[in-house]
């Protein structure tokens, strides 16, 4: 069976959805496919700068997210080799929150109409079909598109297909849990983060209630046996935490095993960005599928949706005559069509080549310092990058997608 959609979305995660609402906002339907028959939450928050809620502002979502989770006031940054904080930063001028990544995919999908989201669609391949893209799906289908987009995640198919390789593991791992305190855990909304010994903790506050934390690190051979056993990850991350608070303790105490889970830290070579095909014709990548990178600046998630709000843009000025009607009838030369779509792909490229490149080399290059054991490497980061680090987190995050005209 072959279905005709004019744009195909392949991966329901923050970038697919955030690009589906945006085109919608915007009066052009998508098809997302999600190869799971749900909305999948994998990990539990993400930290959300200024470029974050400018993104969901423009998509207009931003205000019901904000009514959910607290404004942050401040970073504290400690070493554990020290008996005093570091730092504290002020964010007085920011917008900095910790996101539920579940809350904040639910409420993308609920304003996109019921048929947007087609569950248990798993992409097989890709063909070419003279200016379309024929779409397999492993339940057979086949879906005959104008405009392909991946945001499949780290392991992207629609990536393989424009010829990207596969992400590459950075030799580190991260557990990360959720903690929810029904009667208030009492902890304030700062953030906290304490590296030391080679080892990067991090503790977020969403709410009143609800509490984000990780831990990353670089794992021995006998480390490997943890990553599908959460007993095993729980009293791994308490086996570490001798020099860290005892109420920040208490918040990995008290998470349940159920949300605790544990990943490889993997990214995307940032040269294969600077000569690899972000688009070719009607197909492009967005999200992780495009930039995957390791999380020490918070700004996976906040880069997927400034994706999100700046390929819906570019697709509907593709899409769009200046007077705001769908260039998709009859009377369109499929050609013409075709090339325009092209050029708006080339110009979403051109806009996310250099900041996903930028995102991507600085994550990899914080966390290797921060995690690094060296006694020089160490008396450097206690000494001044602890000092230099929380202005670089805000200055990367001030980045303006610009708001959507609809």
């Amino acid at each position: 069976m072959e279905i005709v959609e004019d744009i195909v979305i392949v991966g329901a995660g923050i970038a697919g959805l955030t690009t589906s609402v945006g085109l919608h906002r915007l009066r052009i339907r998508s098809l997302v496919l999600e190869s799971s028959d749900r909305l999948r939450i994998t990990g539990f928050a993400l930290s959300t700068w200024n470029n974050a809620w400018k993104a969901l502002d423009a998509i207009g979502i931003g205000e019901s997210l904000r009514h959910q989770h607290h404004l942050t006031p401040s970073i504290l940054f400690a070493s554990t080799n020290l008996d005093q904080p570091v730092s504290e930063i002020s964010y007085k001028g920011h917008e900095v929150r910790c996101l539920q990544r579940r809350l904040l995919l639910e409420t993308l999908a609920n304003e996109l109409p019921s048929d947007t989201i087609r569950f248990s669609s798993k992409v097989v391949s890709i063909e070419e079909s003279g200016f379309f893209k024929r779409v397999h799906l492993s339940d057979g289908t086949i879906l005959k598109t104008k405009v392909l987009i991946g945001c499949d995640g780290v392991n992207s198919v629609v990536a393989k297909w424009l010829g990207f390789k596969a992400p590459v593991f950075t030799g580190r791992l991260a557990i990360r849990g959720y903690t929810k305190f029904n009667d208030g855990h009492g902890l304030g909304p700062k953030f906290r983060q304490f590296v030391g010994k080679g080892l990067r903790f991090g503790f977020l506050p969403c709410n009143d209630e609800d509490f984000h934390w990780f831990l990353t690190w670089t794992p021995s051979t006998k480390d490997e046996e943890l990553e599908d056993d959460p007993v095993k990850l729980k009293q791994f991350v308490m086996s570490k935490l001798e020099d860290i608070p005892n109420e920040m303790k208490s918040v990995v105490e008290k998470t349940q095993l159920d949300a605790i889970f544990s990943s490889p830290l993997k990214y995307r070579r940032p040269w294969e960005l600077l000569w690899g095909n972000i688009s070719k014709g009607n197909v492009c990548v967005a999200g992780d599928a495009l930039h995957p990178m390791t999380p020490e600046l918070g700004q996976g998630g906040c880069a997927a949706l400034e994706d999100g709000v700046v390929l819906a843009r570019c697709i509907a000025e593709a899409l769009l005559k200046p007077g705001g009607e769908e260039t998709n009838g009859k009377i369109v030369d499929e050609e013409e069509e075709y090339r325009r779509i092209e050029i708006g792909l080339k110009i979403f490229a051109q806009k996310r080549r250099w900041r996903s490149i930028d995102l991507i080399s600085t994550a990899y290059m914080v966390g290797y310092i921060q995690q690094n054991n060296r006694t020089i490497i160490n008396f450097l980061r206690d000494n001044f990058l602890s000092k230099f680090l929380p202005g670089m987190l805000l200055r990367k995050g001030d980045f303006d997608c610009r708001k959507l005209k609809y």
